[in-house]
């Protein structure tokens, strides 16, 4: 009886705390942020998993990013969630597929921001606030750079050439 109360006591506490992961610089903690879908394929779903897998390998054949791909998947095609629909995600199908770019699209990304920061910095010498986000950009992709090596997706031996950063978006 004693045990039964305990446990209803901690899964109870558990279930009233929420956890809130704090931002990545500011520290602050947030309660904004979008939603994810439900993880059931909806009755009405319009798409069967083969064709969504054909869907997605064509946006990536006509040159969209992932997230893109996600974005016209939501909008246009009213799939709710590509990895709900097939249990794949969608960088999963493009590796599949062979389709997958050597660089991830959150690394590339980062670098256009840190290569639009720089020019802005050779322009305007004195902008410090400008100095204070490439740091901060640079230490995200840093970040990202170790997990990527860390999880396989980069090689071991990889390494950001900070002279020649427009050839890795090019």
């Amino acid at each position: 009886m004693l045990e039964k109360l305990i446990l209803r006591y901690i899964l109870s506490s558990k279930e009233n705390k929420q956890f809130k992961m704090a931002r990545m610089h500011s520290r602050r903690k947030g309660k904004s942020g979008s939603k994810r879908p439900l993880k059931q394929v909806a009755s009405w779903a319009p798409y069967k998993e083969k064709e969504v897998e054909k869907l997605v390998v064509k946006f990536a054949k006509a040159g969209k990013a992932p997230s893109e791909i996600g974005l016209v998947l939501r909008d246009t095609y009213g799939v709710q969630s590509v990895q709900a629909l097939t249990y794949k995600k969608i960088t999963t199908i493009l590796d599949e597929n062979k389709l997958l770019k050597a660089l991830p699209e959150d690394l590339l990304s980062l670098i256009k921001k840190l290569i639009a920061i720089k020019q802005h910095q050779e322009k305007n010498r004195q902008d410090k606030t400008a100095l204070r986000g490439m740091q901060l950009t640079d230490s995200k992709i840093m970040r990202l750079i170790k997990y990527y090596k860390r999880s396989g997706r980069l090689a071991e031996g990889w390494k950001l050439d900070r002279d020649k950063l427009k050839m890795y978006v090019g």
